[in-house]
């Protein structure tokens, strides 16, 4: 039985088949989506080991078009720290929007398309729900008039997670023999065109894929028809990614936090801590010079109780030293996780800290993460 909010809020193109498969609805970045179906806990094991799929559609599919490749390159490496010169057709680079002072405005995932997908001087884009509107001003104000960005309302997104993933796509595509993690291309699945990319937000291997909303219900029921699938809601999603060690917008980085803090340096191009030139450069290249003051961290307490976001961090003394962002009693990983920002000087694995929930200390050890490995599939060079 499907609860929780509905009214006002957008609706994705997969609502109906939500509320039928038993989904408990709620508000996410003002969307009606799914928190679980049959369960959290079932969810977050299944995508473990064997596949999951999600909605996902509430995320912002934007299309950028320049008048040529090396014009919107440019455009694009004035507004991201990312080396995009280098992307070759259908390879993908996950960054950053900066503003400039160096804090994110969001992270996103860039690619080129591939050889003969779109005209020369297009570029796929894909950023947060919550921020989508909030980015388009953001670059739309920054980049030079002949560069457009197109916010795609048309297109879903479907993302399928899990070691069996590649196993259920490959009964009604070929793709996946061709495509290696963070690489796109369209394919053909069940009749319907789709653009599908290796990449996703789990730590396991699998698939986004970008359909017309008018197609999405039909494909969605064909992937969830395979024995192997089952459809998994925000929470499983949300423990998911917090055990692979990755970062959600608005908890674990915001429009205040550096690149360097967060842990995302790999986010920057080498060729751009060098040459600058992107938005916030003269901040973020100075923090990577003189070291950053606080540090993302992952931490994992003692017991099973889950210690949340907005937990403040104490030292021996009883004085606050930071605070987590994102937390949660880890399925896979059977410990309670979290992380959370430090002074630099003690962001190092086995270091003691304490956590206080309700007043009462947790005493937790600084770890390394991914707290689970992460098993992207990666061609072999």
């Amino acid at each position: 039985m499907a609860d929780g909010p509905s009214t006002d809020l957008l609706k994705t193109a997969l609502y109906d088949r939500h509320v039928a498969a038993g989904g408990r609805i709620v508000e996410f970045g003002g969307y009606a989506l799914p928190v679980q179906y049959a369960g959290i806990v079932a969810e977050h094991n299944h995508s473990r080991e064997a596949a999951s799929l999600f909605d996902v559609s509430h995320m912002g599919q934007v299309v950028v078009t320049g008048p040529d490749h090396a014009t919107t390159i440019a455009a694009l490496e004035a507004l991201t720290p990312a080396d995009l010169a280098s992307l070759a057709p259908g390879d993908m680079r996950y960054t950053v929007l900066l503003n400039d002072q160096g804090g994110i405005e969001d992270d996103l995932i860039i690619t080129r398309p591939a050889e003969g997908q779109a005209p020369d001087g297009v570029m796929f884009m894909v950023v947060n729900a919550a921020r989508k509107h909030h980015d388009l001003d953001f670059m739309r104000a920054k980049a030079p008039a002949d560069i457009a960005f197109d916010l795609r309302d048309d297109l879903s997104l479907i993302a399928l997670q899990g070691p069996r993933a590649a196993e259920v796509l490959a009964k009604h595509t070929d793709i996946t023999e061709t495509l290696g993690f963070m690489q796109a291309g369209p394919a053909t699945i069940g009749g319907f065109a789709v653009n599908v990319s290796r990449s996703g937000y789990t730590g396991e291997d699998g698939f986004e894929l970008s359909i017309a909303n008018q197609d999405a219900p039909a494909l969605f029921d064909l992937l969830v028809a395979d024995p192997l699938v089952e459809p998994a809601g925000l929470g499983a999603r949300d423990s998911l990614r917090l055990e692979a060690g990755l970062c959600l917008y608005g908890h674990d980085m915001t429009d205040t936090i550096d690149p360097v803090s967060a842990g995302l340096l790999f986010a920057i191009g080498k060729r751009r801590r060098t040459e600058g030139g992107f938005t916030g450069a003269d901040a973020v290249l100075a923090t990577i010079a003189e070291g950053a003051k606080t540090r993302r961290v992952g931490i994992r307490f003692e017991g099973r109780q889950p210690v949340r976001e907005g937990a403040e961090l104490v030292d021996a003394d009883g004085n606050v030293i930071g605070k987590i962002t994102s937390g949660t009693f880890a399925p896979t990983a059977q410990a309670s996780i979290a992380m959370g920002y430090v002074p630099a000087e003690i962001a190092r694995e086995g270091e003691a800290v304490t956590a206080l929930v309700r007043g009462k200390p947790i005493a937790g050890t600084i770890v390394k993460m991914p707290f689970v490995p992460q098993r992207y599939f990666r061609k072999p060079a």
